[in-house]
């Protein structure tokens, strides 16, 4: 079984649990918030001074946890917080 039949097949378990979902991944973010990614990391380092714990975590992608996204729904949640 090659790598990319296993990914969609563990994609598609993964969001038939959850329909509908929408996972954007970091360059995305960066640009629907208009901040760099080196804020995106100071919101999520808990040792950074510009942490922010309400930030939304990112999800694993893959089985390594190397591919990482965000759920859509949890940023626009955190967005209308703040507003």
């Amino acid at each position: 079984m090659n790598s990319e039949h296993r990914s969609h097949e563990s994609q598609a378990s993964w969001t038939s649990d959850r329909p509908g979902i929408r996972v954007i991944r970091m360059r995305q973010l960066s640009a629907l918030l208009s901040v760099s990614r080196s804020t995106l990391y100071d919101w999520l380092n808990p040792h950074s001074p510009r942490h922010d714990p309400s930030f939304p975590r990112p999800v694993r992608l893959s089985a390594k946890g190397v591919a990482v996204g965000w759920i859509f729904d949890d940023v626009k949640q955190w967005l209308n917080s703040r507003m």
